[in-house]
């Protein structure tokens, strides 16, 4: 076996890629290549791709989304803390290598390898990603959102385990939202109706427009809703206007959710589908109606998975609010390895700490569920 650096995804054929990515959205050419041509990853931005592939012979084995990146923006695994304490230091902590789908706090495969790949292999890719990293002055590697397999082979590949959370709804076979809602305690339950009746009231209409159908002007609409947002919440707007064009045309699954009120469009949220889970992405808003948020971003989408029978709902990072309408915490993992002896065991007894504090609160999350117990009434 062999390991090399590619640089860019479109430098790799999508047939290539996609034979090791998998049925995932976030991790297949075209998601990546729309990130790279769209400019949203690249010169300039942070995030310089550096796409490794491990070939046998001339088989590709396995590959790796790889990228050098010069900040930690857009990874929802936070580690400013390890950089400022670099600084203090005197240390350089960037460029460091992450491996991930960027902007995009989806757990799923990294170590993107065929069927018959040998069990050893992550040992194989981390020695090369060590290597790489030592020669081109990089100060860390870091697996970003990562599967169960991969999470268990790269830990015992001796990487430093972290542990996070999100909230997940899963789909436990209910007919409709009706059937949903009478899951919920009662005092749930009334304030999600609550919700919902408001913007039946006030006239809202919801509309979903598969990628392909969606159009310019509606594209045009959501990205300034996109950006309205982030600017209201002073956030970085990580996407170009282009790329959601190329999200439409290319990434199968995609879906534009739009919100309408007299007469004209309010808000948007952009979801995209597999096989049996719906993402949410992103959303923006110029409307300032009560529930629209909870409407355009949960409710919708719960709906819209009960209708199409799709079993999960990831509706992005964060968000305990979440718990409340029917989301219940699900843990994520993360891998890390500092090149810096001194370092990487402080931020190895660091994560040790960090996971019995998150282990508390996710007991007191699972004892505040929204759902009622079997024995209480409806």
């Amino acid at each position: 076996m062999h390991c090399s650096i590619e640089g860019p995804i479109t430098a790799i054929p999508a047939a290539t890629w996609d034979r090791l990515a998998g049925p995932q959205p976030f991790m297949r050419h075209a998601f990546l290549a729309a990130l790279e041509e769209a400019g949203c990853v690249g010169a300039g931005t942070g995030w310089s791709p550096e796409m490794m592939l491990v070939c046998e012979g001339d088989r590709p084995l396995a590959a790796v989304a790889l990228y050098r990146k010069s900040h930690s923006y857009g990874e929802y695994v936070f580690d400013w803390a390890w950089a400022r304490a670099y600084q203090q230091a005197g240390i350089r902590y960037y460029p460091k290598l992450v491996v991930a789908s960027p902007f995009t706090p989806v757990t799923g495969r990294r170590l993107l390898c065929a069927a018959d790949a040998p069990a050893d292999l992550a040992v194989t890719v981390h020695d090369a990603l060590q290597t790489h990293a030592r020669t081109t002055g990089a100060s860390s590697i870091h697996w970003l959102f990562t599967g169960p397999e991969d999470t268990r082979r790269l830990a015992d590949a001796g990487l430093l385990l972290r542990t996070g959370y999100q909230f997940h709804w899963h789909n436990e076979g209910w007919r409709d939202f009706t059937d949903f809602l009478g899951a919920l305690t009662h005092v749930k339950r009334k304030s999600i109706r609550r919700e919902r009746q408001s913007l039946v009231d006030a006239g809202v209409r919801f509309t979903f427009h598969e990628g392909p159908d969606v159009t310019e002007a509606q594209w045009d609409l959501f990205y300034g809703f996109y950006r309205a947002t982030i600017e209201k919440y002073g956030a970085i707007p990580y996407l170009t206007r282009r790329f959601f064009s190329l999200l439409g045309e290319r990434v199968p699954g995609t879906l534009l959710l739009m919100a309408e009120h007299a007469g004209r469009a309010i808000a948007g949220a952009l979801y995209v589908r597999d096989t049996d889970t719906l993402y949410g992405r992103y959303w923006g808003t110029v409307s300032p109606l009560p529930g629209l948020h909870f409407e355009t971003c949960y409710y919708q989408a719960i709906d819209y998975c009960l209708q199409n029978g799709l079993q999960r709902f990831e509706a992005g990072a964060q968000g305990p609010h979440k718990l409340s309408r029917g989301f219940l915490p699900a843990t994520t993992s993360s891998l890390h390895w500092l090149d810096h002896p001194s370092f990487n065991q402080a931020v190895a007894d660091f994560l040790a700490r960090e996971r019995a504090g998150l282990e508390y609160q996710l007991t007191e999350l699972n004892e505040h569920s929204p759902f009622r117990h079997p024995a209480e009434p409806t």
